[in-house]
């Protein structure tokens, strides 16, 4: 059942049929984290997220996903708000509301990767790994590109 949650003029869901793909895409496939990914790619990756959608007067103005389990573990992926919006808090308050989201509280590891956004994800209590030693990664950047 989808969520939906305001503040002021500002609306975030997680209601699919709200989101706006081609705002979410043009935004993707210009971003630093994922230049030039295929709209199908992205077409995909939401659909198999909890997938929210930040909106302003009906218009999706940002958007975040969790790739998740729904019970023990979430990656938080994909947050952004556009240029015109920033600067209001809208990127933590979106960031928050995902962690009090009623259906994953049992979740118990949160993760997040991100070049530049620490400040805005340490005010909702995300840090450093606490023992960097026990994870591993395979990274494979921009696989579509040929």
């Amino acid at each position: 059942m989808p969520h939906t949650w305001t503040k002021d003029e500002f609306t975030l869901s997680t209601d699919p049929a709200l989101l706006d793909l081609d705002v979410i895409h043009g935004f993707l496939a210009t971003c630093y984290w994922t230049p030039g990914i295929p709209r199908e790619l992205v077409a995909r990756q939401v659909a198999n997220s909890l997938s929210f959608g930040l909106f302003h007067a009906g218009t999706q103005i940002g958007f975040a996903r969790l790739v998740t389990d729904m019970a023990s573990f979430a990656y938080l992926a994909d947050v952004f708000v556009l240029p015109e919006f920033r600067g209001r808090g809208l990127a933590r308050w979106m960031t928050a509301l995902m962690l009090d989201h009623p259906e994953l509280q049992t979740v118990r590891r949160w993760l997040l990767s991100t070049a530049d956004a620490h400040g805005v994800y340490a005010e909702v209590g995300f840090g450093p790994l606490p023992e960097p030693g026990r994870y591993m990664t395979i990274k494979r950047p921009q696989p579509w590109a040929p």
